[in-house]
């Protein structure tokens, strides 16, 4: 088969599995104009990533890849939000409001946070092959489409259920974790940026604050921050509206096993492998969870 069948098969994959997940999540949830609106979150996501990468593929720039997933994460939650409210005829409950703020407050930090940093960078290695074939980039702007529905699945369908908050441990909890996992991915983010501006730094490795820890405590809190909003959903599901709690799940695939700690590991292995320093704080440090090896 050739590539680009194969990209596009791919393509059909990726919409057919978000489409199982909306389906899942829309189970006796609200409909607007006769559809659930779970679906038309999900088509959002994927609408605003084909629009964005027509430019983008005929500029050969990957550098509004993370601002267009911000945007659609922001799109998908207040589109659900206004969705729920026109099609139950009521207001948000505390509870929707809440998630909705945490959220947004997280995509609209992360978004730009990546957005300057691959101004300064110039290039983002990932894209240098795929933006040169018009089938791949198209995969790879797809899978963020994914990516965003499915990050934001569990809290979607908290939103269109728009449950009462009474008074509940879960939602307390969650609260908590999140608020733990928001503040680990910004101090680590924070704490990488100021090592890397240091001019004294160049081609070092940070083995400082947070990241004496952990090797990658900004991926640790983005997972805890997504298990937080999971358990602040939890009383709010039913039947198969389960299923969307695949959100932190994947979140943990993607950032240990695709994109994010194995690519990252094997380039510091490559570039600082052979340094005895390098090979004490790999041994010293855990990879992900602070103090667990």
């Amino acid at each position: 088969m050739p590539n680009a069948l194969k990209d596009y098969f791919n393509i059909i994959i990726i919409i057919s599995f978000a489409s199982l997940i909306a389906l899942g999540g829309s189970h006796n949830s609200l409909t607007y104009n006769g559809y659930p609106i779970l679906y038309f979150c999900m088509g959002a996501s994927f609408l605003i990533h084909w629009i964005v990468f027509i430019p983008s593929f005929l500029a050969k720039t990957e550098k509004f890849y993370d601002i267009t997933g911000t945007l659609a994460y922001l799109i998908t939650l207040y589109l659900a939000s206004a969705l729920t409210a026109h099609s139950s005829g009521g207001s948000l409950e505390l509870r929707t409001i809440i998630v909705i703020g945490m959220v947004s407050f997280w995509a609209v930090r992360l978004g730009i946070f990546l957005f300057i940093r691959v101004l300064k960078v110039g290039e983002d290695r990932r894209f240098r092959e795929a933006k040169k074939s018009f089938s791949k980039y198209l995969v790879w702007w797809t899978m963020s489409a994914l990516w965003v529905f499915l990050t934001t699945a569990n809290a979607l369908t908290l939103i269109v259920n728009n449950k009462k908050l009474v008074n509940e441990p879960t939602f307390y909890l969650g609260v908590l974790i999140w608020t733990i996992g928001i503040l680990f991915e910004i101090v680590a983010d924070e704490q990488k940026r100021r090592f890397q501006i240091n001019k004294n730094n160049k081609d070092k490795f940070i083995s400082s604050g947070l990241w004496s820890i952990s090797r990658h405590p900004n991926y640790f809190g983005e997972i805890i921050l997504w298990i937080g909003v999971a358990i602040i959903s939890f009383p709010t599901l039913i039947g198969f509206q389960y299923v969307t709690l695949i959100s932190p799940v994947f979140i943990y695939l993607l950032l240990t096993r695709i994109s994010g700690v194995n690519l990252l590991e094997d380039r510091a292995d490559k570039k600082w492998g052979e340094l005895i320093e390098y090979k004490k704080y790999k041994e010293n440090t855990p990879v992900l969870i602070p103090f667990l090896k």
